[in-house]
């Protein structure tokens, strides 16, 4: 079953209520800072778990204190659809507990 695009509307009203993530292009996207590079690493370990279960995967990027998602759905022609909030949403939840911003 291939999930459907949302549009440019949706989009926009659904970011608003996932604080400091944006659309660029085609793409969900962002940057969490952490207070340490461990720390950065535990939550990519984190953000892998949660991709595994909803079976949707992002472009995650390890920095050193630093971890950027990008995120769109391939099977929807890399549009932004549902299964690409479903993912942010849960990356949200996640990422304060190793002490993101």
């Amino acid at each position: 079953m291939t999930a459907e695009p949302l549009s440019p509307t949706e989009i926009e009203r659904r970011l608003e209520g996932l604080p400091g993530w944006a659309l660029e292009g085609d793409l969900l996207t962002r940057t969490f800072r952490l207070p340490s590079h461990f720390a950065a690493a535990a939550l990519t370990v984190h953000i892998a778990q949660i991709q595994e279960e909803l079976n949707h995967h992002s472009d995650l990027t390890l920095g050193y204190n630093t971890v950027a998602l990008s995120v769109h759905t391939h099977d929807a022609g890399g549009a932004v659809t549902e299964k690409d909030f479903t993912l942010a949403a849960r990356v949200s939840t996640a990422a304060p507990s190793h002490g993101a911003e």
